[in-house]
């Protein structure tokens, strides 16, 4: 049998990264493994600490966006990957398009965004 790391509240920024690059190597662990369950407590980790250490509710969503792909060492071209349209991406990562439901549960999972932060009002740039 496989002995998994105990995991502990995140209390400092080493810790947050081990945390993250495990979540990284496991999470398209197969529901209902070890893994999986290993997945979601890091994902509740990871997420406890970030409400206590960003100051992710002053962003507006693409911010908050940008701010998790920079965390997880993302670029565009690896949310067209996971969303099908690099344009669509692109468009909204320079303010032309809103978020759309379907990307915001798919940002929502991938960036360990809660939904909730997603959703707000923000200003689109109109074209002249």
């Amino acid at each position: 049998m496989r002995k998994y790391p105990q995991w502990f509240l995140i209390e400092t920024e080493e810790e947050y990264n081990i945390v993250v690059k495990r979540y990284e190597e496991i999470k398209y662990a197969p529901k209902g493994s070890l893994a999986f369950k290993e997945k979601q407590l890091l994902v509740h980790l990871i997420s406890e600490y970030e409400k206590s250490t960003f100051k992710f509710m002053e962003l507006d969503p693409i911010e908050i966006i940008k701010c998790r792909m920079e965390d997880f060492g993302y670029k565009p071209s690896d949310l067209a990957k996971q969303y099908g349209d690099k344009g669509t991406i692109s468009k909204v990562l320079n303010y032309k398009q809103s978020l759309s439901l379907t990307m915001i549960r798919m940002f929502s999972e991938l960036l360990n965004i809660p939904p909730q932060l997603l959703i707000k009002d923000y200003d689109l740039k109109v074209s002249k």
